[in-house]
Parts: C-alpha cells; sequence; structure tokens
C-alpha cells in the first residue's frame, strides 16, 4: 500500500497543495510526518505556506537517508527544536546514529538547526557560498526565527557549518553513494542539490519547486539559474526528485514549474521591455497559468518586479 502511494506521488499530476490545510502533524512541531519517499530515504514534507508558529517554521523539505553506516540528513532544519523533532523521527526508524549533515543553502530554515546537530556531535557540511551567505544573514534570520517562533524558537542559536566545499562532497556508505553536487548558480549563493546515483533520486533543494510559487530574491539571476538546469540539472537524469518544496515528484513536474515558470515570467518582461513598459506595470504582467500555485499572492509581483529589473540591463 505504502508503494502504491509514494507512487501516486511521484507520478500522477499532485493534487494542489493548500494553504489553509492545518498542521498534519500535531504531536510534533514538524509540520509532517517523515514518509518513505523510496527504500531508505525519507523526507518530511514542509507546508507550503510562508513560515509561521502554527507551521513551526517548517515550510521546507527535511530529508534523511539511512545507510548501512549511519544516516545522512539534508536541511539543518529551522530551529532547533524542528532538527530535534527530526531527529526523533529517524530513532523511530534505525538505531543507526546521524553522522553527518548537509545543509542546501545559507537561508535560515536550512541552517539555525545546525544548533541542534552541533549540540549531538554531528559534523556539518554546506557549499563555501551558502556558509558566507549564512554568516553575513544569519543574524537577522535567528531574529526573525525567535519573533515567529517564539518559545518553539528555544535553544536556537547560530552554528556554522564544520566543512564547506567548491564543486562536490562525496561519501560511499557501505553501498550507498551519496554526492552533494553545487551545479552553478540558481536560487541562491551556494545551493547544493544531493544525488543519489543508485537509487536515482535527487534532493534538489531550492533549484526546484513545485505546489507553491518560487521566489526571486534579488541575488537570484533567473538566465543562469536556467542555464544551470539545462546544463547540469536535467543532466541528472533523475528519476526521483525530492524538492525543496513540496512533495516528492518526478522531472517533469518540478520542470514546469520551476524552469518553465522562470523562463514564462522572462518572456513576459521581455515583451513588456520591448512594449517601452515600465517597472510600475511590470509587476502586473499576466502570470495566470501560476495563479493556481500557494505563495502566489504573495511574491508574483515581487517576482515580476526583479526581473524586470535583472532583464533591463541584460
Amino acid at each position: 500500500m505504502r508503494a502504491l502511494i509514494v507512487s501516486a506521488l511521484l507520478f500522477a499530476v499532485p493534487a494542489l497543495a493548500s494553504e489553509d490545510i492545518p498542521d498534519q502533524y500535531p504531536g510534533s512541531v514538524l509540520y509532517s510526518k517523515p514518509i518513505e519517499v523510496i527504500p531508505g530515504v525519507f523526507s518530511a514534507i514542509g507546508a507550503t505556506a510562508p513560515p509561521t508558529y502554527e507551521n513551526g517554521g517548517h515550510n521546507n523539505n527535511l530529508s534523511f537517508i539511512v545507510t548501512d553506516e549511519g544516516v545522512v540528513v539534508v536541511n539543518g532544519g529551522g530551529s532547533y527544536q524542528l532538527a530535534e523533532a527530526l531527529h526523533n523521527e529517524v530513532k523511530n526508524v534505525t538505531d543507526k546514529p546521524v553522522i553527518l549533515v548537509f545543509d542546501e543553502n545559507g537561508q535560515g530554515h536550512a541552517m539555525l538547526g545546525n544548533s541542534y546537530w552541533a549540540d549531538q556531535g554531528v559534523k556539518i557540511v554546506s557549499h563555501a557560498a551558502a556558509a558566507a551567505e549564512f554568516e553575513a544573514y544569519g543574524p537577522g534570520s535567528l531574529l526573525a526565527a525567535q519573533d515567529r517562533l517564539k518559545d518553539r524558537a528555544g535553544q536556537t542559536r547560530l552554528v556554522m557549518p564544520d566543512e564547506t566545499f567548491e564543486d562536490e562532497y562525496i561519501v560511499e556508505l557501505g553501498d550507498t553513494r551519496i554526492e552533494a553536487r553545487h551545479l552553478g548558480p540558481a536560487h541562491s549563493p551556494g545551493d547544493i542539490v544531493v544525488w543519489l546515483p543508485g537509487k536515482s533520486l535527487v534532493i534538489s533543494g531550492d533549484i526546484a519547486f513545485h505546489e507553491r510559487l518560487l521566489p526571486i530574491f534579488e541575488h537570484t539571476v533567473t538566465a543562469d539559474w536556467i542555464e544551470t538546469w539545462d546544463s547540469k540539472f536535467e543532466a541528472l537524469g533523475a528519476t526521483y526528485v525530492i524538492p525543496g518544496h513540496g512533495h516528492p515528484t518526478n522531472m517533469d513536474q518540478v520542470r514546469r514549474y520551476t524552469r518553465d515558470y522562470l523562463i514564462y515570467l522572462r518572456e513576459k518582461i521581455g515583451a513588456h521591455l520591448e512594449e517601452g513598459g515600465d517597472l510600475a506595470d511590470a509587476y502586473y504582467v499576466d502570470q495566470s497559468p501560476y495563479a493556481h500555485l500557494d505563495t502566489f499572492e504573495e511574491l508574483a509581483t515581487k517576482n515580476a518586479g526583479r526581473v524586470f529589473e535583472q532583464m533591463e540591463f541584460e
């Protein structure tokens, strides 16, 4: 039965996520209980809404890989308590220790939970640019999390990764090969994917989205993101994708809501520029094909404005 459920998640057109769905795991600070995506790979799927006290700040996917020699966690988590809650779920699955944590980028929801893992003596690894991003902006992320999560932010503090890398960080644990790779510029500085070639599964981090609209930050260069996708991410040939946000799925789905959205928005803004349009009107270019996605209301106009500002000087 579980295999049928996971197959439906991966290969059927998914039911639309909703910001109105209440917390799905009331007994835990986690928004949802981890599911086994394929044998040995689990993910606790975060809310597709912005982080709130009610969802515990768990609005991204927190994953773990069980190997013969220990457990590898992908994402430190958005708070000490979130990381601790994920660890409790690991213990319910296996008695093997967590031996390594990868932070998928330098955002607070990927790194603020490092404080818990450091207290457990677990090695934490990220890309060098992600570590630099967290060093620069982590204090602000911590203050925002404390304000938002209140008592649920208890014990959360800033802890930097123990080790960083530039291109790839590979570990062989029994018969499981895990490749953390920086494929190139994408959503935010230091984005990495965690690729399991023996399982044809990629934990994509924020390189790939679906079920919610992706955010374009001031430092997000959309042309580079598309290039990274086309030249490196697609080349993985992954059968299974655990995106940064949204349920586990396949390459077709994340392509539709990440690469294709970026291309669509750039085409709309490009046409607007050719017609002599200005920034004020650029905010309202037609993005209706994506209006069904969660966080559309929060992000669509911001995304359009930032793409306009980039393309104006391309």
